[in-house]
């Protein structure tokens, strides 16, 4: 196929394949994690990794940030000085936050549930429990994608430590609008961005969805992803090497390339233990 009608094109994979198998440099990203603070702790029966930085501003605001999926931490790297360090960027001391990026259960360094039924409304509550065990009295939240659910469950249990949320994920649709997508006639009435807004829905569902549909029915049928990067990719949009190869390392591969050439399991050496959190490093 000359386009992307029936998927991704076998040239993207092909490119994808060869930049993970000669280009990708695992070391780089480890350096960039192993000079961040990383933690893990156990809470709800289950280890939570996350990168824990203070700003140096002692009346920052706590921050726990969220990511989606596909995605890990990864994506919260290049967020993490202009949040904490906002002075270097232009910014008042006054938008300094202190920022904790956890991974989401299931993912990257945090432990794989055994078991289903640990969705949004009990991550959220998770998160709280991690900010009062590193002394948060109040906070805020932000997430995309899944990272949005879980701001939303969090502000839907309205925790007193919570003073708000920010999501870059639309979370609901109106009701009418729901209904009309299923029928595909656009309700009557609609302005021209609300239009526009509905046919990128409807085309996304139409066309893009199959990915998600699989995952929710039968998601064992997708395991082997685990082990294949360049599938993943695939699966999902067929995006550009430069970009989401980053989070697959952390998202699904779970296995460093040791210097001796060999392939192992990620395994971390614990510095301290306080308060239940234990320092890690790759």
């Amino acid at each position: 196929m000359t386009d992307e009608s029936q998927g991704v094109q076998l040239a993207t994979l092909q490119d994808l394949a060869r930049y993970w198998a000669t280009d990708y440099d695992w070391r780089k990203i480890e350096a960039k994690l192993n000079a961040l603070p990383q933690f893990i702790t156990e809470i709800d029966g289950l280890d939570i990794y996350f990168i824990h930085v203070r700003s140096k501003y002692e009346n920052a605001l706590p921050l726990i940030v969220t990511h989606g999926w596909p995605g890990s931490i990864i994506e919260q790297l290049k967020i993490i000085d202009p949040l904490t360090n906002p002075t270097a960027y232009g910014a008042s001391a006054s938008d300094a936050f202190h920022v904790v990026i956890p991974s989401v259960p299931g993912y990257g360094f945090s432990g794989k549930p055994a078991t289903s039924g640990r969705g949004p409304a009990r991550v959220a509550r998770a998160w709280i429990e991690l900010m009062k065990r590193l002394g948060y009295a109040r906070l805020a939240a932000q997430g995309g994608d899944i990272g949005a659910l879980i701001s939303n469950a969090m502000a839907e249990q309205a925790p007193p430590e919570l003073l708000g949320i920010h999501t870059n994920f639309r979370g609901t649709i109106p009701p009418e609008i729901t209904k009309a997508l299923q029928s595909g006639e656009a309700p009557s009435g609609l302005s021209a961005d609300e239009q526009h807004a509905f046919d990128q829905v409807k085309d996304f569902r139409a066309k893009h969805f199959a990915y998600a549909a699989m995952m929710a029915t039968r998601p064992r049928l997708t395991h082997w992803r685990a082990s294949s990067p360049t599938t993943h990719n695939g699966l999902v949009a067929g995006s550009s090497p430069a970009g989401p190869t980053k989070n697959i390392s952390i998202l699904l591969d779970l296995r460093c390339p040791h210097r001796d050439g060999r392939t192992r399991n990620v395994h971390f050496s614990f510095v301290h233990s306080r308060k239940g959190v234990r320092q890690l490093a790759c």
